[in-house]
């Protein structure tokens, strides 16, 4: 039984990063279908704005909490999770992983550039990395049935996609039926750090929970995306206030 932790009605797997990646490894070895979402307080919060999109982030298999905001709203309803499961971090540790078990990659999204670049600092930094297929994620809806056909013809075990939330998520589950085998999970921009294009947060930011001070400095085109932050922690207060009475 995989214990969970619910959020504003999103149930969040309770584990560490390293336990997760063994988990998907597993599930790729197995060839096993999974759909998986980095929920961080943004994404929790659209999807109480959006109950389409709400439904395909409850359709995943794991949730995990991508954000500090959700890690401090866990400990305020007294069930604490034990740390930050990130999307980026997963993908690393399972490019490692997967090099060792000779697992298939397919990298679906961000800019043409991006994507190159991507590529070659894979070949750079894994260069035994068996690469299933790297497509942008500038495509129409004929051009996506052809990239669906694609991934399925590669037999990738693990299927990256960065074209940001919610897209990436509703791609995902509109095709994800018709997959019979494939760990999908969004990873937002993580191409742009992969691929160098973006820096992300030094080990001391990362490590004092504060990469979306960061994120702002450094990006403040981003701004009207931070509103989810207190928006997200007003409704875990008020939601806590209601069961308490």
């Amino acid at each position: 039984m995989i214990k969970r932790v619910e959020i504003l009605g999103i149930p969040f797997i309770h584990t560490t990063q390293d336990e997760f990646i063994a988990r998907l490894l597993q599930d790729a070895l197995d060839n096993k279908k999974r759909f998986v979402v980095t929920a961080n307080p943004e994404i929790v919060m659209n999807a109480r704005d959006d109950l389409d999109f709400k439904q395909v982030v409850l359709s995943a298999d794991y949730i995990t909490p991508d954000g500090v905001g959700i890690l401090m709203a866990a400990k305020q309803q007294g069930n604490p999770l034990p740390e930050r499961v990130t999307g980026f971090d997963t993908m690393q540790g399972i490019l490692t992983q997967a090099v060792k078990h000779n697992l298939k990659i397919y990298f679906l999204g961000a800019k043409p550039d991006v994507n190159k670049a991507m590529q070659e600092k894979l070949k750079e930094c894994f260069p035994a990395l068996k690469i299933a297929g790297c497509r942008h994620g500038y495509f129409n809806l004929q051009e996506s049935a052809e990239i669906v056909q694609e991934i399925k013809n590669t037999g990738a075990d693990f299927v990256f996609v960065a074209l940001g939330s919610p897209a990436q998520e509703k791609w995902i589950m509109s095709h994800f039926n018709t997959f019979e085998k494939g760990i999908f999970m969004g990873v937002g921009g993580s191409f742009d750090i992969l691929s160098g294009t973006v820096k992300r947060a030094p080990k001391i930011i990362l490590k004092l929970r504060i990469e979306w001070i960061y994120r702002f400095v450094t990006n403040p085109s981003r701004w009207r995306r931070f509103f989810a932050i207190p928006r997200f922690m007003k409704a875990v207060n008020r939601e806590n206030r209601r069961n308490v009475k």
